[in-house]
């Protein structure tokens, strides 16, 4: 049996490599991609250790240039081509995205804002245009959205104005590529345990580690169970949004935490 290819960005850390991990365990051959080369060469160990073949490369996914250059090394690697029947990219996971910062909108930092934006909005629209031509009918991609990109929360501002973006841009990519075939799903996570509070607070662990102080966060191998959820579905279907929160955590502002 063919192991189909799955293109997995961010996939060094958080969803990414749990994704990576599982859909390798599941059968599929993957391709990875991340800035941080030594972390994405030991996830890909681990990925080929359960059957899977892994090719990698790094970039940063904000580089428009890098972006095309990148994903079409990979396809080179995997013998995945432009406009041929056969061997196609049958899953992109478009996992890649950040929040820096935490504050009012009016002390935030040009340099954070920019980040941000160029990461989750154009850094998603880069990697998918440029896997598009590698993806035929029956291909899905999985966009990674927020609970912030549904729900605005005090200082959130540039980070859930550019995940409604990434909400927004599901919808109109599942629109744009619907005569092609090609499913466009989006997981959105509520609170969940990763680099993401570490990243958000400039490396600061005690800020980080108060975020998830007294309830049980959602777990990077929950939403790499969901994005399995989304890619195993019979050709029929499609997932087209899903929002998972911990049981703790009712919206956006609302979360039961318990004292400590």
């Amino acid at each position: 049996m063919i192991r189909p290819w799955v293109l997995i960005s961010g996939a060094s850390s958080g969803f990414g490599e749990a994704s990576a991990r599982l859909l390798a365990e599941e059968g599929w051959n993957l391709l990875l991609t991340s800035r941080r080369h030594a972390r994405l060469n030991a996830v890909a160990e681990v990925c080929r250790a359960s059957g899977a073949e892994v090719h990698v490369a790094s970039w940063d996914i904000r580089n428009r240039k890098e972006t095309q250059e990148g994903v079409h090394a990979l396809m080179t690697e995997a013998d995945i081509h432009q406009n041929r029947t056969g061997l196609t990219l049958t899953a992109l996971v478009n996992n890649a995205g950040l929040a820096v910062g935490k504050g009012p909108f009016d002390a935030g930092l040009d340099e954070d804002w920019d980040r941000m934006i160029d990461t989750n909005v154009k850094g998603l629209l880069f990697l998918a245009r440029a896997c598009v031509p590698f993806m035929t009918s029956g291909s899905r991609m999985v966009n990674m959205g927020s609970i912030a990109g549904k729900q605005v929360y005090t200082g959130g501002n540039v980070y859930c104005a550019s995940k409604h973006a990434v909400d927004a841009l599901s919808q109109a990519m599942r629109i744009d590529l619907v005569d092609r075939g090609i499913g466009v799903s989006q997981i959105c996570p509520g609170a969940a345990e990763t680099e993401f509070s570490t990243v958000r607070f400039k490396g600061d662990q005690a800020a980080a580690d108060e975020v998830y102080r007294g309830f049980d966060p959602l777990l990077a191998q929950d939403i790499a169970e969901a994005v399995s959820f989304v890619l195993s579905r019979p050709p029929h279907v499609c997932i087209n949004d899903m929002i998972i929160m911990p049981a703790a955590q009712a919206s956006a502002h609302h979360l039961h935490k318990k004292d400590s």
